[in-house]
């Protein structure tokens, strides 16, 4: 039985960080997804995660096996939305940058991670949450429907290619 849990990141944490969301952009590309394909997300935005308390590994017999920020507090990114929040008084959590490696996939690792960052949060006073992501990234969306997140509409993000987002809301 393997040992699964979350920690924050540590500095020593971003090479295998790095790599996740290398595997993560390419796996991205080959699904036809240009989300990510701008050389963003990356090792510098890991240390800027670090550096804000905001870093979160998923560990595997002490393994970093997945990456996310967890971001408590408004968002610009989320201030305008085609569409509507349905809480948009309570201070809420944002989920960005969820990858899990290559080495992991198959084995649901990603909605533990879900689960735990909520819990982890929830434990916090936090009981909102929120989480966008392309249109075409089908694994993201349905992690987020399968943990009760609705979507609430469209946002823009700063992106190259195209900054449309869809975004997801859940309210505890």
């Amino acid at each position: 039985m393997s040992l699964i849990y979350i920690r924050q990141a540590k500095s020593v944490d971003v090479d295998k960080i790095g790599e996740i969301l290398h595997d993560a952009v390419q796996f991205l590309k080959k699904s036809g997804s240009p989300q990510w394909q701008s050389g963003y997300p990356n090792c510098q935005t890991v240390r800027e995660d670090i550096k804000n308390n905001v870093a979160w590994v998923l560990t595997v017999d002490n393994q970093v096996a997945g990456y996310a920020a967890v971001v408590i507090g408004r968002d610009p990114n989320y201030e305008k939305i085609e569409g509507a929040w349905h809480d948009d008084v309570d201070t809420y959590a944002t989920i960005h940058r969820l990858a899990v490696s290559r080495k992991f996939r198959g084995m649901h690792l990603s909605q533990f991670f879900m689960s735990d960052i909520i819990s982890t949060t929830y434990a916090q006073g936090i009981h909102n949450f929120r989480i966008d992501t392309y249109k075409k990234n089908k694994i993201v969306q349905h992690i987020a429907t399968s943990h009760g997140f609705v979507r609430r509409g469209i946002i823009q993000v700063v992106d190259p290619i195209d900054p449309d987002r869809l975004a997801y809301e859940l309210n505890l």
